[in-house]
């Protein structure tokens, strides 16, 4: 006979225990939640592990969107046509396809130089207050011709360097003239300009008459009716300057300046301030404790005339380095 084996039972908790085998009858009549959390368990231990996948497929849906739209709108841009020009007065197109596309610009620097709708309607406020007055403007663009028309009764002068505009250009009140003027120095200019006025006795406020100084921006060849009348409003939108090598406006705003000392109460006013030349001689001969008022790219200056002042400013002058 085999050896008899005594029962043994170890004190290890098994791992894994086993339930006991339940009849069919017995597990419809078990409680809901007993018969399904095996499967559920299941469920989400599945589920959790799906998040990450999801989570990965909609970030590349969003990329591929992002870069089918990215591609479409580079394409309806390059594919898009031009904006139809508006034909200026009096030009008419005699093939109709034509008037559909942009034209080029018969005189490109008067376009460059338009003033803004806010920048006209100052002007025109300012001269309506004034008027009639003494009115006179460096440069000769076709806003300023409606100028002169609001200053009835009044004198109205423009000073202009380009023959073309001159010629373009008509008036017909016996009020209002235009003279062709040279301005000879370049834009480039106007660093050595600056310096030579600071160091120079003869460009202060207090010199002699401008017909005869001897400061470099003096502007000495002007008609005499210019040198004699008393402005009430100066405005300073010429010559160009709009490349170095193009006539600046250095002289034309210290002559300005000059001009409106020898008055009572001048405004003056100068427009394209967004470029360096126009604001560092506005700021050195018409002075920033003298600006009452500004619209876009026009600073209006009042200047009190009759003073005996040796400087243009109170306030010192920007370092020049």
């Amino acid at each position: 006979m085999p050896p008899e084996v005594p029962h043994y039972r170890s004190s290890v908790t098994p791992l894994v225990w086993f339930s006991p085998s339940v009849s069919p009858e017995a597990q419809l009549n078990q409680p809901y939640k007993y018969k399904y959390w095996r499967g559920e368990t299941n469920m989400n231990f599945a589920g959790k592990k799906l998040i990450p996948f999801l989570v990965l497929l909609l970030s590349i849906i969003s990329v591929l969107r992002l870069v089918r739209i990215s591609i479409t709108t580079s394409s309806s841009s390059s594919s898009s046509h031009p904006l139809p020009a508006i034909t200026p007065p009096g030009d008419s197109c005699s093939d109709p396809s034509s008037c559909t596309k942009f034209q080029p610009e018969k005189n490109p620097s008067i376009n460059a130089t338009a003033l803004q709708k806010k920048e006209y309607q100052l002007l025109s406020n300012l001269i309506s207050d004034r008027a009639p007055c003494n009115l006179l403007i460096f440069g000769l663009e076709p806003q300023y011709l409606s100028l002169s028309s609001i200053n009835a009764g009044g004198t109205t002068i423009f000073l202009e360097d380009d023959a073309t505009k001159i010629s373009a250009m008509t008036s017909d009140s016996n009020t209002t003239r235009i003279y062709k003027v040279d301005y000879k120095v370049p834009a480039k200019e106007a660093y050595n300009l600056l310096r030579h006025a600071r160091e120079t006795p003869v460009c202060t406020p207090s010199s002699k008459q401008l017909q005869v100084s001897e400061c470099q921006l003096a502007l000495k060849n002007l008609p005499q009716e210019v040198y004699e009348l008393k402005w009430d409003v100066v405005v300073v939108d010429g010559p160009s300057g709009n490349k170095p090598k193009a006539p600046g406006r250095m002289a034309a705003i210290y002559t300005a300046s000059m001009l409106a000392r020898n008055g009572n109460i001048t405004d003056v006013l100068v427009h394209d301030v967004d470029r360096t030349i126009e604001k560092w001689f506005s700021w050195e001969f018409l002075c920033d404790e003298n600006l009452v008022s500004s619209k876009g790219k026009v600073w209006n200056f009042r200047i009190r005339g009759h003073t005996n002042s040796s400087k243009f400013c109170l306030a010192e002058a920007v370092t020049i380095v």
